[in-house]
Formats: C-alpha cells, structure tokens, sequence
C-alpha cells in the first residue's frame, strides 16, 4: 500500500491520457477534482490486489458519455458519489475499495476523487489497460463479470440503477440514459471480488500511468526529446510524424465520432495519415493502408513537449507524433478480439496484425 498525493494525481493523470488512447475524458478536469479532493479529504491508499482478502467487493467508478461535452458541462462532484452508495446500496455488502475501470484521462482519476471523498481505499488496476468507447469492453467481460447492477447520475441529482440480461445490453440501455442526461454521466458498475480480479483485470495500470507521466515531465526538464522518451517507457513504435490539417468530428448517439487528417514532415513528408475515432483512436492508415488497429493504443502526442492530445482537443494545424503501443495480451485473445477488435467497429476487411509485427 502507498498514498497518492497531489503530484502523483497530475502524473497519473498525464500518463492514463497516453495510455487513454485519445478517450476517458479531459484528464486536466479530473486532475482538478481529485487534487481539491485529496486536499480537503487527505492522500488515498492505493492498493495490490495481494494487499487485499479475495473476498472483498470492489466497485469500480468512471464518466460515461462524449468527451467533447465536457467541455462545457462539467460534473459537480455529487453525482459519482449518488452513483457508487446506489449499487453498494442495491448490493447489500459493505464495498472495500473502488477502482479504475479504464486508463483514460478522466477516468483514472475519477476513482481517486471519490476514494478520497469517502475515505474508501483505491486498487492498483484496470479493466482495459487503455480506453475503449463501449461499457462492455473490458476484460471483465472476457471472463464472465456482469457489469450491472449499474448506477447512473448526472449533476442535477437524478440517478438510474438498472439490472440487464448482458453486459452488451447494459451499453445499450446505458447510452441511451446517458444521452437523456446530456450526453454525459458518472456510473459505477461491474462490481467484483478481489479473487475475480485477479484472473481478469489488468494488473498495475495506475503504476504505469504515474511512471508514463513522470517520465514526460522528466524529459521537458531535461530538454530530452519527449516523444522518443514515451515511446521507449511504453515499448511502442513511431508510426508517424506530422501536421494536424482537418478533423471532422460529431457527438453522435453520446460518442465523440470522426476522422483526423494529418500531412507527413521530416522522414515521413508526402505522405497523409487518416486517423478514426469513436472517443478513442480506433485506426491509422497512412496513404490508404491500415497501419494500427485496434485493440493495440494509438497514442497522439505533441510533437515539442510529448503532451498527449485528446479526442475532443485536436486542431487543425498541431505539429504532432503518433504512436502506436502493444495492447495487453488478453485482448489478442478470440474472444477479446471479437469485443474490440476491428470487425466489431465495422472494418470488416481489416484484419488485426500486432503493432509490433508490423514495425518492428
């Protein structure tokens, strides 16, 4: 066990926006939230797994919706709290721990926030190892973990608790609430034993994002080339470099949905980059070829301070680095593939090569 403090939140932070693929919300606004929390409320204890009785219930914590709405709809602090006592209510077992459900900027910081409110510990874990846009994209799902019963709430107070027949079916019903509450909601679901965790969750992701982000503040100190130090730190691959000169982007169905466009430099001049997204960065072609794909991350990264650049924040004209980093094995799986692998976001002619296979 250790506690985070102040600067390990704006690390985290920093690194889960790199491993967020692009998705999980404004990591700056829950970084705000967390750090004013841990003040008012003191540091957080951050956990093992092993530290913990197999037995104990863990219920994980996030923001659900398009990440382009946060922008100007913030969330008021309350409505993650209505959300998590609703499933510990509906439960009836007393809730060890809450957790990370993804790395993505806000959402691995949303934990945090409301484990110091409550004075409840936090665990030292996943259910992606990135982000992903979907509720049933998670390896709880690969091992049979029911992601209700869900709780759902929004910044005027009201909250939905809803128990479904799958986990796919909660994303369906869940989008649809999440739309009628502005596109954006704080939920808590897939509660689970720490015995379940340990064979289904990704094991020390908040660990690496403190050490991604450490690593990028390091390196602006040093005056050392930002991106080549993320690149290493993660083990990915430089797929490429360029200027930002078009994005076409739409809030549709509650996700952020749309295509960047970028124009080579340096090495890599004359060529064009098309980059999909769905809330997270799904695919990078390069002059018409599929390059990465999903469930490996594809990193956007500015090119002078290694910055990771959001969904809802790339604008025409930023001078940019992509990269793309190796997806946890549980993904590479048949039945991870078929939850998050191309096919599943209607590339049905792509088929799923390793980004190391093809860069290295």
């Amino acid at each position: 066990m250790r506690l985070l403090h102040e600067q390990n939140i704006e690390n985290i932070a920093l690194g889960a926006a790199v491993l967020g693929t692009g998705g999980g919300g404004d990591p700056y606004i829950g970084m705000l939230m967390a750090k004013k929390a841990i003040r008012d409320y003191g540091p957080v204890e951050l956990y093992t797994l092993d530290e913990l009785d197999d037995d104990d219930l863990i219920v994980p914590t996030a923001m659900m919706g398009a990440p382009t709405v946060m922008v100007e709809k913030m969330p008021n602090g309350d409505d993650i709290i209505n959300a998590f006592q609703a499933v510990g209510k509906f439960i009836g077992k007393p809730i060890r721990a809450t957790m990370s459900i993804e790395a993505g900027g806000m959402n691995s910081v949303v934990p945090i926030y409301l484990a110091a409110r409550l004075r409840l510990p936090m665990v030292d874990c996943d259910g992606m190892g990135r982000a992903f846009p979907e509720l049933q994209m998670v390896t709880h799902t690969i091992y049979g973990i029911d992601a209700t019963p869900m709780a759902m709430s929004d910044e005027r107070g009201n909250t939905v608790l809803m128990e479904t027949v799958s986990n796919q079916w909660t994303e369906t019903f869940a989008r649809s609430v999440t739309v009628d509450m502005g596109a954006m909601a704080m939920i808590a679901l897939y509660a689970a034993t720490v015995r379940e965790l340990k064979e289904s969750a990704i094991i020390g992701t908040m660990s690496k994002a403190e050490i991604i982000g450490e690593t990028i503040r390091s390196a602006r100190v040093n005056e050392v080339d930002p991106v080549k130090t993320v690149r290493e730190s993660v083990g990915g691959f430089e797929v490429f470099k360029g200027k930002i000169s078009d994005v076409e982007r739409r809030t549709e169905a509650g996700f952020a949905k749309g295509d960047a466009f970028m124009e080579g430099i340096d090495e890599y001049a004359g060529q064009r980059l098309q980059l999909s997204f769905q809330n997270e960065h799904l695919m990078v072609r390069i002059d018409g070829e599929p390059r990465v794909t999903v469930p490996d991350l594809i990193a956007v990264l500015d090119i002078d301070t290694g910055e990771p650049i959001t969904t809802e924040s790339m604008r025409y004209g930023y001078r940019v680095a992509v990269i793309g980093i190796p997806c946890d094995p549980k993904w590479r799986t048949p039945k991870g593939l078929a939850l998050v692998g191309p096919g599943y976001f209607g590339y049905d002619d792509v088929e799923y090569v390793p980004v190391e296979t093809r860069y290295r």
